[in-house]
C-alpha cells in the first residue's frame, strides 16, 4: 500500500509529449509536392535511383501521415478506459513507419542489384533536375523538424525519413553526373543501392527501440540493480521486490515496487514521508517521475505470490 498523506503525487504524463503536429503537417505537404515531381522524373528520365527516392518519398507520405495521425492521438486526454490516454500511438506510429521503410528498402535493395546486370538507358540531365528538385524539398523539411526530432519516437522517425530522402536525393544526382561525364549506365542502379544501405540498418535499429518500448522493456540507461540499492539505503527498508520498469511512450518511464519496512512504520505516522523520500530519490537519481510505491511489513512476505520476485 502506498500511504496517504498532504503531499500531492499527481502526474501531468506529457513528458516528452509536446505538440509537433504543425510540423508535421508542413513536412508531409512539402513531401507530397516532392513525390509527385520524382515520380513524374522518373517516368520521364528511366532512372532507377530517382524512381527508388520517389519510392521511398511515397512511403515517407504514408509514413509521416501515420506520425501525424499518432501526434493527434496523443494529444488526447486519459479516460477511464485508456488511462494512459494515447501516448503509446507515437510508439506504434514509429513501428509502422520503421516496418515499411524496411520494404522498402529491401526492394530498392533486389531491384538495384538485378539492373546492376541490366542496366536500362537513362536522362542524366532529367535526373539532375528532378533530383535536385527533391533535395530542395528534403533540406526545407528538415530544418522544419530539425527543433523537434529528438522530442519522441515518432518524430525520431518522422526526421530519419527525412534525412534518409535528403541522402537518396544527394545519391540521385551523384549518379546523374556519373553518367553525363561517363556514360556508365550502372551509376543509378548502384545510387539506388546506396539508398537501400541508407535505410536498412537506420530502420533496424529504430525498429528494434519501438519494440522494445511495446514489449516493456526496462529504458535504456536505467539500472534496476542500481536502483534497489538505491531503495535499500533508505532507513527502516529491509527488502525490495516486484522492482519493474519500463516506458509508456518516449519520455515517460514509469517504475514500480514492493518495498518492505520496519513494522512500527505503519503504526508511527512517517510512512508519507518516507514516500515522499522514496519517490524523490528515485526522481533526482533515475530520472522516473512516475513510480507506484507499495510499503510492506516483514511479514507480509508469507502472503506473496511465489511467482513474484
Amino acid at each position: 500500500m502506498s500511504d496517504p498523506h498532504g503531499h500531492s503525487h499527481g502526474h501531468s504524463h506529457a513528458t516528452g509529449l509536446a505538440d509537433h503536429r504543425g510540423r508535421l503537417a508542413v513536412v508531409l505537404g512539402i513531401t507530397a509536392v516532392v513525390l509527385v515531381v520524382e515520380v513524374v522524373g522518373a517516368l520521364v528520365s528511366g532512372s532507377l535511383a530517382l524512381l527508388a527516392d520517389a519510392g521511398h518519398m511515397l512511403t515517407d507520405v504514408a509514413g509521416l501521415s501515420l506520425a501525424l495521425v499518432a501526434a493527434v492521438l496523443a494529444q488526447r486526454p486519459a479516460t477511464a478506459s485508456r488511462t494512459w490516454g494515447y501516448h503509446r500511438a507515437e510508439v506504434l506510429g514509429a513501428a509502422a513507419q520503421a516496418a515499411v521503410l524496411l520494404a522498402v528498402g529491401v526492394f530498392i535493395l533486389v531491384e538495384g542489384v538485378r539492373r546492376l546486370f541490366d542496366p536500362p538507358e537513362v536522362t542524366p540531365g532529367v535526373i539532375v533536375l528532378f533530383g535536385a528538385i527533391g533535395l530542395l524539398g528534403n533540406v526545407v523539411g528538415l530544418l522544419v523538424l530539425a527543433g523537434g526530432r529528438s522530442a519522441n519516437l515518432n518524430m525520431r522517425a518522422a526526421f530519419l525519413e527525412v534525412v534518409n530522402d535528403a541522402l537518396g536525393s544527394v545519391a540521385v544526382l551523384v549518379s546523374a553526373a556519373v553518367i553525363a561525364l561517363t556514360g556508365w549506365l550502372r551509376a543509378d542502379a548502384l545510387a539506388s543501392l546506396v539508398i537501400g544501405v541508407l535505410i536498412v540498418p537506420r530502420t533496424l535499429r529504430l525498429l528494434r527501440e519501438t519494440v522494445d518500448v511495446l514489449l516493456e522493456s526496462t529504458p535504456k540507461g536505467l539500472d534496476l540493480d542500481r536502483v534497489r540499492e538505491r531503495i535499500l539505503r533508505l532507513p527502516h527498508v529491509h527488502d525490495v521486490h516486484d522492482l519493474h520498469a519500463s516506458q509508456v511512450a518516449t519520455g515517460l518511464p514509469v517504475l514500480t515496487a514492493h518495498v518492505v519496512v520496519d513494522d512500527s512504520c505503519f503504526h508511527d505516522g512517517h510512512l508519507g514521508a518516507m514516500l515522499d523520500e522514496l519517490q524523490g530519490c528515485i526522481d533526482s537519481d533515475f530520472n522516473v517521475e512516475h513510480s507506484t510505491i507499495q510499503f510492506e511489513s516483514a511479514g507480509h512476505a508469507a502472503h506473496e505470490n511465489p511467482s513474484h520476485a
